[in-house]
């Protein structure tokens, strides 16, 4: 239908800003907003962003986000960091030189910023709506875990093609 409302869509961790860029790609209507904490990240999500109408936030997670969206988003994208900080350094060199540790570095296990992306997400989504968290497969169990122990109903997608595995957390509609 040509009035339907545009999809409410967060790019948490956004980076470059690559994801909601494919997400405004993907989609017809779309109201993206996308947040970082590294001020570089968002000079370039800003540019790559600017040309589609996408809003970029500098600040921790939801922190400067418009508090207006609580309850309001259908597709909460993250891509934190989920590396273990002891495996930073086996990573290939075009990750662990190129990339900042920040964007690498998920804590012990490698969950601490998944779990705190997923402690809120619920507030944040609207009935019906999804986050969407990359992980490696073998923490895609206690990622799941996780994702339902905040009230989501978890659903793991994986591609072997693109060496990926998302988690997908969907708020219950009542």
């Amino acid at each position: 239908p040509p009035n339907r409302p545009a999809a409410v869509v967060v790019d948490l961790c956004c980076g470059s800003g690559a994801v909601g860029v494919a997400l405004l790609t993907a989609l017809d209507a779309v109201e993206l907003y996308a947040a970082d904490l590294d001020p570089a990240a968002v000079r370039c999500a800003r540019r790559n962003l600017a040309g589609a109408g996408g809003q970029v936030y500098e600040g921790d997670l939801y922190e400067p986000l418009p508090v207006a969206l609580r309850g309001r988003v259908d597709i909460l994208a993250a891509n934190a960091p989920y590396v273990p900080t002891e495996e930073i350094g086996l990573l290939p060199p075009e990750a662990r030189v190129h990339e900042p540790r920040m964007a690498l570095d998920g804590g012990a296990d490698g969950l601490d910023v998944l779990r705190r992306v997923t402690a809120e997400a619920p507030q944040w989504l609207a009935p019906g709506g999804r986050l969407l968290v990359e992980t490696s497969g073998r923490q895609a169990a206690r990622t799941v875990e996780t994702v339902a122990r905040n009230g989501l109903l978890p659903q793991v997608v994986t591609s072997d093609e693109l060496n990926a595995t998302v988690v997908i957390g969907t708020k219950p509609t009542r």
